[in-house]
């Protein structure tokens, strides 16, 4: 009598064709069937995968349901998981369902934002949505990555108290890890400066005195990413959260290696002369600050500049930072503050910490620069898909995130999806999902390159920009 045939007897690439088609719940479970599965499963899963979906229903469950059930529709094993939602959300909430979908060790990390960039969860639509009193909804991102240990960490508050053990907690990990303190990316998530008036003093600094710490902490080569909002909201008493990406140093043999690549799309111009803070009167109560500056230079000149346009302030200042008892260096760096005028050279200033010898320079939100740097990021990108399929360190793009300002899109780029478009016009096909955002995050090798002039000191947190996080494998 012939041997019954059993499902231990289909060939390798029957089988792997098989369970590539499956769902990822349905993937886990045929990974546990036997060691043949086991090994379809893996070679199924030995590249690094990211999966996204929007929904724009105005229930959150029915939301969260939609793009569960889409970003695990194919097979993944997911690692890490953002969300953003719209503020009518509860973040709370959405916590509580997003992890009873995903699995309780899987870090998921939620910000409210202005709005969502990515595909729709039942259209597969690629769209841009910006939150209104009519339309909410929720951006859902999971992500597997080989090689990769990925954690969440938080930034409680005060945070000029608990900073050092923020930058103690991704040090620890990443050493843990790596065998070296600093990661390869770290994302972050918190409040914008002045953002909700009702909520603590954090608010009004947003990230930059933190920006600037980890720039500190941080080796040069360690990319960090992401949005800051009015709307920030985590968990009680925290000002920040991260997610930090660690090279695993006993990835297992033929294990291949993920990188990450910034770029920035600037939408901000300097206009007129450089001044020079001659004079700083602190509000500590109102969380503000007079300063009067000096001109220096030149006049320069506002010809041709909408006054209505110049909002923000770039003020560039050198200090000493010190951290844990390590040695103190020198620091150069740029953050933009908005302003009210006081008459005269005086400037009303959210926020504390400026000194006299601080510079400062009028920036405006600049269409054209939005348009120019759109198209460098666009052939920036055409020249790393080039790079990917040339030369003998052969590589892949395999997902992408991009951190927008609200302003962007029709207001100055005349047309929707136009952030998006730099990226998926060069990896049709490749994932891509972002946030729009109050302020965009950016530190590292951000690309492309601003002018030499412009290099002395660089900022971290941005405005009116689109801030992309490219992620590639090398098998």
């Amino acid at each position: 009598m012939a041997r019954r045939t059993t499902i231990d007897d289909l060939g390798i690439d029957l089988l792997q064709n098989i369970v590539s088609r499956l769902p990822a719940l349905s993937f886990a479970s045929a990974d546990c069937v036997s060691r043949s599965w086991n090994h379809a499963c893996h070679h199924i899963l030995c590249r690094p995968k990211l999966s996204s979906a929007c929904s724009i229903n105005p229930s959150l469950q029915a939301a969260i349901e939609e793009v569960v059930k889409k970003v695990l529709s194919e097979p993944i094993r997911p690692q890490f998981a953002i969300a953003a939602t719209s503020p009518s959300f509860s973040v709370q909430e959405a916590i509580q369902l997003i992890t009873a979908k995903l699995s309780s060790r899987v870090p998921v990390v939620i910000n409210n934002s202005s709005g969502v960039i990515g595909r729709d969860a039942i259209s597969d639509e690629f769209k841009e949505t910006q939150w209104s009193l009519d339309v909410k909804g929720i951006m859902l991102t999971v992500g597997f990555a080989p090689g990769l240990k990925v954690k969440q960490i938080s930034l409680e508050y005060p945070y000029n108290f608990m900073i050092e053990q923020f930058i103690t907690d991704i040090r620890e990990f990443s050493t843990s890890i790596s065998g070296c303190q600093s990661p390869a990316a770290i994302m972050m998530f918190g409040k914008s400066k002045g953002g909700d008036e009702e909520d603590d003093e954090a608010s009004e600094d947003g990230l930059d005195d933190v920006m600037d710490i980890m720039d500190y902490a941080m080796s040069p080569e360690t990319i960090i990413v992401g949005a800051c909002s009015d709307y920030f909201e985590y968990v009680e008493g925290v000002v920040a959260v991260a997610l930090v990406f660690v090279k695993d140093k006993n990835k297992p043999p033929g294990t291949g290696e993920t990188r990450f690549h910034a770029v920035l799309s600037s939408g901000l111009s300097p206009v007129g002369p450089t001044y020079k803070v001659i004079s700083v009167r602190e509000h500590p109560d109102n969380l503000e600050t007079i300063l009067t500056g000096l001109r220096e230079g030149p006049p320069g000149t506002f010809e041709g500049v909408d006054s209505s346009s110049i909002f923000t302030i770039g003020v560039t200042k050198r200090w000493r930072c010190s951290i844990m008892q390590e040695e103190a260096k020198w620091m150069t760096s740029l953050s933009y503050h908005t302003f009210d005028y006081e008459g005269g050279q005086r400037l009303c200033v959210p926020g504390v910490g400026f000194d006299i010898g601080d510079t400062y320079q009028f920036y405006c939100r600049d269409s054209n620069i939005v348009r120019s740097t759109v198209d460098k990021v666009s052939n920036l990108l055409r020249s790393l898909r080039e790079r990917s399929t040339n030369g003998c360190d052969k590589w892949e793009v395999f997902g992408g995130l991009v951190f927008s300002d609200s302003c962007r899109g029709v207001y100055l780029l005349g047309k929707q999806n136009a952030d998006g478009s730099a990226f998926l016009e060069s990896f049709p096909g490749v994932t891509l999902a972002g946030t729009f955002c109050d302020e965009q995050i950016g530190r590292g090798y951000l690309l492309p390159q601003e002018p030499q002039e412009q290099k002395s000191a660089q900022a971290f947190m941005h405005g009116s920009s689109a801030v992309y996080l490219i992620m590639s494998y090398s098998p």
